[in-house]
This record gives structure tokens, sequence and C-alpha cells, in this order.
């Protein structure tokens, strides 16, 4: 039976296959979820901001041993996919593949150990970490989840370090659209923002 290799393929460029199948992977997902203190009460009051972005963990096994070749030409390209690209100025979107599972993002981590060797101290074998952080069509999300998109009028406590444009971008995906939600909340100082303070998040139209 010929099993199916897994593949990472970068936007605009070749599919990488791994030279043996990861013996499992991890694929996590979470919520932010904000604390407002209030006074009187036991606990603080949760409000829901936003789903957090999933990411994808595994390990990834290469050995050239047996055919006594260098084994860095292959984690080489894993550790490419970390390179910023000089026309976008971030890194290239991947695309990881292996039967079912098919994960969008961008790789934030390579973490490689290298344990073996050949006299001349050419590695023969390493594990890679890789760890991936998914990258999400905000159109097709808020199309597929109105519920969850900038359509519906929220209100969110701000917290200590934030602006408008950090909220912007958490709300809208676009942290150029900071100026709904200061003339929604009437301020004028854009910097004048102080933790606890209640702002209002229109819509977008």
């Amino acid at each position: 039976m010929e099993f199916a290799k897994a593949t990472i393929t970068p936007k605009d460029g070749d599919p990488i296959s791994v030279l043996f199948n990861p013996a499992e992977y991890r694929l996590n997902k979470g919520n932010q979820i904000s604390e407002s203190d209030t006074p009187g009460l036991a606990a603080p009051i949760l409000q829901f901001i936003g789903g957090r972005s999933r990411t994808l963990s595994l390990d990834l096994f290469f050995d050239t041993f047996e055919t006594r070749t260098d084994v860095s030409p292959l984690t080489d390209k894993i550790y490419a996919l970390l390179e910023i690209n000089r026309d976008t100025h971030v890194p290239p979107l991947c695309t990881f593949r292996w039967g079912r599972l098919v994960f969008t993002g961008v790789v934030e981590t390579v973490d490689g150990r290298f344990t073996l060797f050949f006299p001349d101290g050419k590695p023969a074998r390493a594990t890679l970490s890789v760890s991936f952080k998914e990258a999400v069509d905000v159109t097709k999300a808020v199309r597929e989840n109105p519920t969850a998109s900038v359509d519906r009028r929220k209100t969110r406590t701000v917290k200590g370090g934030e602006t408008l444009n950090t909220i912007a971008a958490e709300a809208y995906g676009d942290p150029g659209q900071w100026r709904p939600i200061a003339r929604a909340n009437g301020i004028t100082n854009p910097l004048s923002l102080r933790p606890g303070q209640r702002l209002i998040v229109p819509p977008l139209t």
C-alpha cells in the first residue's frame, strides 16, 4: 500500500514533500475573552471578544544517513518558509496538506534538532518542530458567518495599551478603520483612551 506524503506548498512556490510523515500533529483553537472588574462582585464579568487564530504544530523527521548525503538541503527548505518576501514584506502563505487536513497559514516557528553527523561534520539526521498560524480570509469569514461579522453593533472595554488602531484591527481586520469608532464615541483625540473605558464599535457601512 502506498502512503500519501504530507506536503507544504508556499504561495507561488513548488510543493515541498516531507521525507517522513509526522507521527502526530497538534491543532489548537481558542477564544479571546475580556475580563471586566466590577466593584462588589466576587468575579469579573466576562466578555467574548472573538476567536483566536488556529495553530498547527508538528514534528518533521529527516534522515539521509543511508544515502550518505547532507540532510541540510532538505531542512533548509523548511527554514526558508520563515524568510520575508522582498516585495510583500511578509513571509509566504503556506498550505499544509495531509489526508483530510488542509491548513493554510504562515510558518511561525521552526525549532531544529540535529542529532547524527558524518565524520566531516555534515548532519545526517534532524527533527524540525514546525508551528503554523492560520491566516483567515476576512471577507470570506464575514460572508460565511454573519453573526460574527462587522455588521453588528458591539460594545467593548478598553484594555491597557490599546489604541483605536488596535481596536479597529481586532473588530474590522483593518487598523485604518479607527475613525468610525472615534465618531461613534465622540472621541476627538485618538490617543486619549483609558483602560476600563466602554466603547461602541459600530458596523461598517
